[in-house]
């Protein structure tokens, strides 16, 4: 099931002068415990440097959903997940869509559900492995950029769907989307994570 997160799918007396300080450094030191308690987040393309494709996989890609295909839109998608530390994908979202038949309005009820579980059904299929020099595998929440009937340039279609700074827009979102699990455990303070921040297509080399 995907997470609907961007679109329909988808917090008197006297007082001891020294009180301001103290909580000051008590808020601080809770907010480190709990960044570094958070998965971090990296731009597509961004966990190459730990991890790679497992042995004999490829990156699946989506159908087209058979509810849509008489429209035969151009579509892409942003569809954000989780790497689990066993190298497998769970946790999607709808994080940025386009469409040719409207730009981001949805034109049928339904729409952008069926292009975001087509997205996370190939993304289901995905399987990384740590590299040799990861000894210590954990999650990180990454983002994989999908097209649908293509018919221009691929790269031009999937600039309708560029996140070139996930972090900020997974903040942009959570500012205006109701509590969301998964969104209060990533860290999304700027630069945040370790990871390398990419653009690279799908998320890994090929």
């Amino acid at each position: 099931m995907v997470v609907a997160v961007v679109l329909p799918w988808v917090y008197s007396g006297a007082v001891d002068s020294r009180l301001p300080l103290l909580l000051c450094c008590a808020l601080a030191c809770a907010t480190t415990a709990r960044a570094a308690n958070r998965i971090p987040v990296t731009n597509e393309g961004g966990i190459r440097d730990r991890w790679m494709l497992a042995d004999g996989v490829t990156l699946a890609a989506p159908a087209y959903p058979q509810a849509f295909v008489r429209r035969g839109d151009e579509v892409c998608v942003a569809v954000g997940y989780l790497v689990n530390p066993d190298g497998t994908t769970s946790d999607y979202a709808l994080v940025k869509a386009w469409s040719s038949a409207g730009a981001t309005s949805e034109p049928a009820p339904g729409y952008w559900s069926a292009f975001a579980e087509a997205a996370a059904d190939a993304l289901k299929q995905w399987r990384f492995k740590p590299r040799p020099e990861v000894t210590a595998p954990t999650k990180v929440y990454t983002v994989g950029t999908f097209v649908f009937g293509m018919r221009g340039l691929r790269n031009d279609l999937r600039q309708r769907c560029s996140v070139p700074d996930l972090a900020a827009r997974l903040r942009e979102l959570k500012s205006g989307a109701r509590r969301n699990v998964m969104l209060d455990s990533l860290d999304l303070t700027p630069a945040a994570g370790g990871y390398q921040r990419d653009n690279a297509p799908g998320g890994m080399q090929r």
